[in-house]
């Protein structure tokens, strides 16, 4: 199986004492264009602004 599942944390949430938004989605693992961790703009509900987001090892 090719996908794996990941989770996508704030990354801006911590710094201001709030708690950090997590999303679960999926990537593809042989993919030559996503090498490195996933980086993603989200919506963090906590901070009611889309934030970046990066997936969790």
């Amino acid at each position: 199986m090719a996908q794996e599942i990941i989770i996508l944390e704030c990354t801006e949430a911590r710094p201001e004492g709030k708690a950090p938004s997590r999303y679960v989605t999926t990537r593809n693992k042989k993919s030559p264009r996503t090498p490195n961790r996933l980086e993603k703009k989200k919506f963090n509900p906590f901070l009611n602004r889309r934030t970046l987001h990066r997936e969790t090892r």
